[in-house]
């Protein structure tokens, strides 16, 4: 296996162990990614094992949200784990008390950017500077 491709076989996995840490049942991760259509819930256990995603832009920008957004609940939430995952069960004031994973599930990337931004105050502010621009 090529260097490149165990990278993507670990970004994989990690992806899929984020995605199941925060319960999101299988159609929603399939939705939230935007995998391809011929991409069934069965698949999803291939992603855990050693099969790497599909490549497409699309899906490689969702996993750069999926591992900015646990980057920030880990910085977050540094001494609990779980108090992350809590996080995005819980509803949000500034997600109009929906809970982040209705956001992420209603709103696909636009919901990943709102979540990413609240957690994540150097995305947030690198998102408002090529807004600017």
């Amino acid at each position: 296996m090529s260097a490149s491709l165990q990278n993507q076989v670990e970004i994989t996995r990690h992806i899929m162990r984020v995605l199941d840490e925060w319960e999101l049942p299988g159609k929603e991760i399939i939705k939230l990614l935007e995998l391809p259509n011929k991409v069934r819930l069965r698949n999803l256990d291939r992603f855990r094992d050693g099969e790497a995603f599909p490549e497409s832009q699309t899906t490689l920008e969702r996993i750069e949200h999926i591992a900015g957004i646990a980057d920030a609940l880990r910085t977050s939430f540094p001494r609990n784990a779980h108090m992350g995952i809590l996080w995005m069960h819980t509803p949000h004031r500034r997600f109009q008390n929906q809970p982040p994973l209705s956001i992420l599930s209603e709103q696909g990337l636009n919901g990943l950017r709102m979540v990413r931004s609240e957690l994540d105050c150097a995305f947030s502010w690198s998102e408002s500077l090529s807004n600017y621009k």
